[in-house]
């Protein structure tokens, strides 16, 4: 099968208690429930067949539903705990998916806290996964902190010390490795990989994106911080 002919479902998985700021997954930013930014994100990108929200809440379900996405079940409650881990919610997804369908060939997972995200971040994901040599695309941004320059630990007697010095010690930032930060602006894999495995458990490949694009939402403070860039960001397409 050619790369162009690979079938490509988006996911949101958006439980409905959110402990750091209840409600978070409809809680309006600019005016839109958050996971609509997801979904209209999703959409925007061009690549997606359909987009899907595993979700234990009706009110969630009822808002993804007014912004196009489908909600073709709800998660059980099982896997909407704080301590259930969201694999198990893909591999629910999609086992349910597998059952309704038939098999799809590209899971993308869009979480709703990364509200910032373009849809052309969402696009290079899935580009770079098509082209076959990985098993899993994951987004990430280069971290302002460092291990071996700006990252510390404490000893037993409280005194700090670089988290994992070089010899001889980096004068400058820029002289050490450089690290990134994870983000949830996309996950790219296969089905089969995520019934089967983890996520690095293969080969994984990543997309940078800008930091802007990548602020996630966990709290009242970043959900402020991303309300204000995507005023800026609204302002500017007037």
């Amino acid at each position: 099968m050619g790369a162009e002919q690979m079938k490509a479902y988006g996911f949101i998985f958006a439980r409905g208690g959110s402990k750091g700021l209840p409600g978070k997954n409809i809680k309006l930013l600019c005016g839109k429930p958050l996971i609509a930014h997801a979904i209209e994100a999703g959409f925007a990108s061009g690549c997606l067949e359909k987009i899907i929200v595993s979700t234990d809440s009706e009110e969630i379900a009822k808002a993804a539903r007014q912004y196009g996405a489908e909600v073709p079940f709800m998660r059980p409650a099982a896997l909407a705990t704080d301590t259930c881990p969201e694999l198990f919610a893909w591999r629910h997804a999609i086992n349910f998916m597998y059952d309704k369908d038939g098999k799809f060939d590209v899971m993308v997972s869009i979480p709703a806290t990364a509200p910032l995200r373009l849809p052309s971040d969402i696009n290079r994901c899935v580009e770079l996964f098509r082209r076959g040599d990985c098993d899993m695309v994951i987004t990430c941004a280069e971290s302002h902190r460092n291990p071996h320059f700006n990252m510390i630990s404490l000893d037993e007697n409280n005194y700090a010390h670089v988290a994992f010095p070089l010899n001889p010690p980096p004068a400058r930032r820029q002289d050490v490795p450089r690290y990134y930060d994870i983000t949830t602006v996309a996950y790219v894999t296969s089905p089969e990989s995520v019934l089967h495995n983890d996520i690095w458990s293969g080969r994984v490949k990543t997309v940078i994106v800008d930091k802007i694009n990548a602020i996630d939402i966990d709290d009242m403070v970043d959900f402020e911080i991303a309300e204000l860039f995507m005023r800026k960001r609204l302002e500017a397409q007037k």
